[in-house]
């Protein structure tokens, strides 16, 4: 038998239905409306359905022709599965279930899958220009009399490249893989026949009937069918839905709400007909016909709504059990149609890189054009110059031959080919993932409690982590722990702490202190037993016995911290019933009768109960916001009002959620009468709260002040300093929440995003013409009063409405100026859909680099969107992490990843590509100067392995240790400035101009090399032994300059030498002396390479040749090395100061300043809060009293009790 099963029945139903009986659907309705309500809008939904069919029935090919190909665009896209009419589900009857082929619950965040992985592979790889063009050249090499070199010279280093990246993102996709695997084998509980079997999620199907018990997450979207509690009730938590802790109520409908047996539930039969799978979270409709089991259903519905709907990714909290029906599965659950398709995400560096490719190619093509015209010039205008050349018929009065000119084109092209090195990308993956491995193992962001490390998931955008401008943060356990703490209070003017700083000895005392005062008959002993009962019995809270610990479970966070505040000053609360609750005081339980409860809402920002205490007295006990607390107060109840607002003003500066405290007492008569009015104001059909709103406020006047209270929304550690030096770093970090406005801007204050100096523009309007209005009016004054010097910072607040409203296409681009406009944004009350959108409309519209980061499923359409994504993982149930690129435990984190992994990664990556771009043009960019001097024949000056062996071998090394070791400034320095990071932010390291400047440089060199060496070899130069030098001889001696030229070019641009930097540079040189003679000596034996046939005696024997391959490229570098000491010393750059500091350890003078800055803000801080306090109400509005009516905990232990 289930636990709870008998308890908390509704007698009206059961005496209505007797036992066993089924229930009267009619007397269970609530109001008939509602139900005609939802018959109305799927007879609609159904007669535009038959509307539609009737206009395609006529059974066009045009229209089968454009679904099949709506539906392939889907397919290819990877878009959810479009269904028309209403999705009908029978009740415990697999078998007419099964032909609808809903799909099953099985979930994929992986990118690739068996199928998909060769096509989206190869796509991505040959979006990139280059693997474009060296599959083209690699074709080319296969025509026989083209290619001056080997045939297989390109392809196999391309296969080689293509490998490490295939086998890069399949070790990458295989834990996303992996990931999924663990989330789809998690157990479920599913009917089947009159018991509950296990099953792993995937396995559920749509009509499946499952039991969850208290913390288990929803495996799919559920219809609540019953639960443990009475009238059908339950609390569910959808942090990761839409951000907010606190519990939500769901309540099954009458109808089913009895069913609490897998007998019961086994006999259940008829009909779920519902909406069709969509990605509102909001909202839901569907009715339910029941019938008896084994018959259709009857023609009686009732309604379902949003009220019955849980949806997969919320977590059941406060309830023992509940039973529900699978009516979305997998990728058609609510939550998972907020999300996207896992996107090829291209790095911005990558798009550059990409674009000056092309710009090379053409110079490439253009190069090879003019070849091709000079051998065509050659050929039939000089040839009969050149009979020993044996060209054929060749002379002035020969025809040109088309297919001649074009093998000539390819020829150069095949000659010119390698100025766009081919190993680049391979070293670039290599590179990034070596990177990607730094963060993983990095012990500054390992998180011990949860035993966390950092996790980069997708390494190919590791050098973005150092350009980024907008942070798009979830504030919910992103920002927040998603604890509420009570802190500090001040009970008769005096103020109490749980910690007292040593500075504030005698003006604030210790908890211990006031329970002291308490005992002692303290002249404020009156006041704090007031206080202290006011925070122990007017609330909405339910206590829960769990292994003989209590705990409180509220639909507000900061109810349950003031509760537990309550406990910890000796005044827990223990039992509620439904008229009454239960206080232990000094070890005795008194029971206070609840008469009424005025309950919260934004417009009242304050919380009454009436209360009738065991003395038989009747009192008011008010916690709200100050200035609705104080305009209520008696002119004799202001005793301490003056003292509490100035410790209101200190709460409020330290980010603390505030609340005022009051209360009177009503005579008999006075409440009598007021009752009276109260209850004609329930009794009110149109109108109600509105009624109730003015009947409150005849009773809540002549208050008496008690207090404050204080309460910390618990930040997670370093959240503050991090958002801080973040915008010091000039990024803007935007919140996109969830949760209530009120909170939000409470956080944002706390946290340091939203400063004491900032103005605040509120948006708050209820319709798109309001907005439009408001949005212009305020960026039309913004400007005016920029254009007249004043630069006032602002933090931007809008809600969820008013931001659907901003984000359509006609005013999406008034939003965007305003926001950008502003040093901070908080987005309130935003659904995963709106937070997604406001990130791609800042990608559209921005030529920024964006990074969103979260912890929950309802962040994961908004990291998929940005360019960057990080996840907040080490929490039980969370999504984030798995569908992230990188993957952090805490948020303070951030601030390493950015300004250290991120600024290295980019400074690094961008030295390793202009690098390698370098290299290659300085030495293949001399086959075009031997051009001219072999008459364009097409003839290479070096062999060709050994070409080969330059980007493989020779200089494979100098652009790996560049890329992973090189830093241009230590971590330390890195974090001390910050504004070191806006060097990422303005391409300081990698532009279009900086890419040409090296191309030009590297011209340069090849020209100087090309034109010094045909000078010394100018006519043959004379050898050891009488020997004469020919081509392969200078071939060697201009290859080997220009590698001793490079690798000393990596050696003049490292900024930090290692053992690795030793080993590539020098080490590189001097295998290259070892490996290059061997190789020319062996290779002629074994019958290839036979250009170098007697090459090792003559050469490495001469001393032309050590003086050429050791002079020039110092020469050339000392020119380098003087501009580069130029620049330094007469146009620094802000990180070349920085070096000087480190170099030196020179001591820093600004924590001076900081501290005088800080006194400064506080002082500004006062002022501001006198004029905009915060109050710690999150709480669900209305509708709480009726519910915490309902419950009965004082069955055992005085409290409900959970199965543990």
């Amino acid at each position: 038998m289930p636990a709870g099963h008998g308890q908390g029945q509704l007698n009206d139903v059961d005496a209505a239905t007797g036992a066993g009986a089924q229930p009267n659907v009619n007397t269970l309705l609530d109001d008939d409306d509602e139900l005609l309500q939802a018959k109305a809008r799927i007879a609609a939904r159904q007669a535009k359905e038959q509307q539609r069919k009737h206009l395609d029935g006529s059974g066009s090919a045009r229209a089968i022709v454009d679904r099949l190909v709506a539906e392939l665009r889907r397919i290819a896209k990877g878009g959810p599965r479009v269904y028309t009419g209403d999705r009908l589900v029978h009740l415990n009857h697999a078998a007419m279930n099964a032909p609808n082929k809903w799909p099953g619950n099985s979930v994929s965040t992986s990118k690739y899958n068996i199928v998909t992985f060769v096509p989206k592979f190869l796509l991505e790889q040959f979006s990139k220009y280059a693997n474009v063009f060296f599959l083209f050249i690699a074709a080319i090499q296969q025509i026989p009399n083209v290619s001056p070199t080997n045939r297989f010279t390109t392809i196999l280093p391309l296969g080689i490249v293509l490998l490490v990246a295939a086998l890069k993102e399949i070790k990458e996709d295989v834990k996303r893989h992996q990931s999924d695997a663990d989330l789809n084998s998690r157990k479920a509980r599913v009917l089947d026949g009159a018991h509950f079997v296990d099953k792993p999620w995937k396995s559920l199907k749509v009509g499946d009937i499952v039991r969850l018990e208290a913390d288990e997450f929803f495996p799919a979207d559920l219809v609540l069918l019953a639960s443990s509690e009475p009238e059908g009730l339950c609390y569910i938590e959808t942090s990761n839905l839409d951000g907010e802790t606190n519990l939500k109520i769901k309540q099954a409908h009458p109808s089913t709400a009895t069913l609490h047996s897998p007998v019961a539930l086994s006999q259940l039969a008829g009909q779920l007909r519902s909406e069709q799978p969509n990605n509102s979270l909001y909202t839901f409709e569907a009715t339910l016909s029941r019938g008896q089991a084994g018959l259709a259903a009857t023609a009686s519905e009732v309604p379902l709504g949003p009220d019955q709907l849980l949806l997969r990714g919320a977590q059941l909290r406060n309830t023992a059990w509940l039973y529900g029906i699978v009516v979305f599965t997998g990728h058609e659950t609510k939550l998972m149609r907020n999300a996207t398709a896992a996107p090829i995400k291209r790095t911005a560096m990558e798009r550059l890189v990409n674009v000056q490719i092309v710009f090379l190619l053409i110079i490439l093509l253009s190069l090879s054009l003019a070849c091709a015209i000079g051998a065509t010039i050659r050929t039939h205008i000089y040839g009969d110059d050149m009979w020993y050349l044996m060209l054929g018929e060749a002379g002035e009065g020969s025809p040109v031959s088309a297919s001649k000119f074009v093998k000539d084109m390819l020829t150069f092209c095949l000659t010119l080919s390698n100025l766009i090195p081919i190993s680049l990308i391979v070293t670039m993956e290599v590179v990034k993932f070596q990177q990607a491995g730094f963060i993983n193992y990095d012990l500054d962001m390992y998180h011990p409690p949860t035993d966390t490390p950092a996790l980069c998931r997708t390494s190919s955008l590791v050098e973005e982590l150092g350009q980024i401008e907008y942070i798009f943060s979830d504030k919910t356990g992103t920002l927040t722990c998603n604890q509420m703490e009570f802190r500090q209070c001040s009970i008769g003017g005096i103020a109490y702490a749980d910690v007292v700083e040593e500075s504030k000895r005698g003006e604030v005392f210790s908890f211990s202190d006031l329970q002291d005062n308490l005992a002692a008959g303290h002249e404020t002993g009156r006041v704090i037993r007031e206080f202290l009962t006011l925070l122990a019995t007017c609330h909405t809270v339910i206590p829960e016995y769990k292994n003989e610990k209590i705990t409180y479970q509220a639909s507000s966070p900061d109810e349950a911290a003031l509760v537990q505040g309550a406990d910890v000053l000796g005044y827990t609360f223990v039992t509620r019933k439904p008229q009454s609750v239960f206080v232990s005081i000094d070890g005795k339980q008194r029971e206070y009768q609840i008469l009424n409860i005025l309950e919260f809402n934004s417009t009242r920002k304050r919380m009454s109960a009436v209360v009738r205490t065991p003395e038989g007295k009747i009192k008011l006990y008010c916690k709200g916001a100050d200035t609705v607390i104080f305009e209520r107060l008696a002119s004799e109840g202001q005793t301490f009002t003056e003292a509490t607002a100035n410790h209101l003003e200190e709460y409020a500066t330290e980010g603390l959620r505030t609340l005022c405290i009051a209360m009177r007492d009503i005579p008999e008569d006075e409440y009598k009468k007021w009752a009276a009015v109260h209850s004609r104001a329930a009794a009110t059909i149109n109108g109600r709260q509105d009624a109730l709103d003015k009947a409150a406020e005849i009773i809540e006047r002549d208050l008496f002040l008690l207090g404050a209270t204080a309460i910390e929304d618990k930040l997670q550690d370093g959240v503050p300093e991090t958002i801080y030096t973040l915008q010091q770093a000039g990024i803007k970090v935007w919140v996109l929440t969830g949760d209530r406005q009120e909170t939000a801007i409470n956080i944002g204050l706390s946290c340091r995003l939203i400063s004491e100096s900032m103005s605040l523009v509120i948006v708050n309007e209820d319709t798109a013409v309001d907005t439009k209005d408001f949005l212009t009016k305020r960026l039309e004054a913004i400007k005016n009063a920029r254009n007249a010097g004043d630069f006032e910072e602002l933090a931007l607040i809008i809600d969820g409405k008013s931001l659907s409203f901003a984000l359509e296409k006609e005013l999406s681009s008034v939003f965007l100026e305003l926001a950008v406009m502003c040093k901070a944004v908080v987005c309130c009350r935003v659904s995963p859909l709106q937070k997604a959108l406001v990130v791609k409309l800042v990608k559209k519209n921005l030529k920024a680099i964006l990074l969103a980061i979260g912890d929950g499923a309802n962040d994961v359409s908004m990291i998929q969107a940005a360019h960057i994504g990080v996840g907040i993982s080490g929490h039980e149930g969370l999504q984030a992490a798995r569908s992230a690129d990188v993957a952090i435990s805490q948020f303070r984190f951030l601030k390493k990843l950015l300004l250290v992994h991120g600024t290295w990664s980019y400074q690094r990556l961008s030295k390793l590509i202009l690098y390698s771009f370098y290299k290659n043009i300085a030495l293949y960019m001399t086959g075009f100067w031997f051009a001219f001097s072999n008459s364009f024949s097409g003839q290479v000056l070096e062999e060709s392995w050994t070409l080969t062996f330059y980007n493989v071998v020779f200089t494979v090394l100098p652009p790996f240790v560049l890329g992973i070791f090189d830093q241009f400034v230590a971590a330390r320095m890195l974090d001390r400035y910050p504004e070191l990071y806006k060097l990422g932010q303005q391409n300081k390291f990698f532009s279009t101009r900086i890419f040409w400047q090296w191309i030009a440089n590297a011209l340069f060199h090849s020209l100087v090399i090309y034109v010094f060496t045909a000078a010394i070899f100018n006519q043959g130069l004379i050898l050891t032994h009488g020997w004469i030098g020919g081509q392969w001889v200078w071939g060697t001696t201009l290859y080997l300059t220009t590698l001793l030229l490079v690798l000393g070019k990596a050696a003049l641009i490292s900024d930090i030498w290692t053992k690795y930097t030793l080993l590539a540079i020098p080490g590189s040189f001097a295998f290259t002396m070892c490996f290059l003679p061997f190789y020319a000596w062996v290779a002629p034996k074994l019958g290839f390479s036979l250009e170098y046939t007697d090459i090792v005696s003559r050469l490495w024997t001469s001393l032309v040749f050590w003086l050429t391959i050791f002079g020039l490229p110092v020469l050339l570098l000392i020119r380098d090395f003087t501009w580069r000491s130029y620049k330094r010393l007469f146009m620094p750059e802000p990180y070349h100061i920085v070096q000087e500091i480190q170099k030196y350890n020179l001591p820093d003078y600004r924590p001076r300043m900081e501290q005088f800055q800080k006194a400064i803000k506080k002082v500004r801080a006062v002022q501001r809060m006198r004029r905009n306090r915060g109050f710690a109400f999150s709480q669900t509005e209305e509708g709480q009293e009726h519910l915490i009516r309902a419950y009965d905990t004082s069955g055992r232990a005085g409290g409900r009790t959970i199965e543990s």
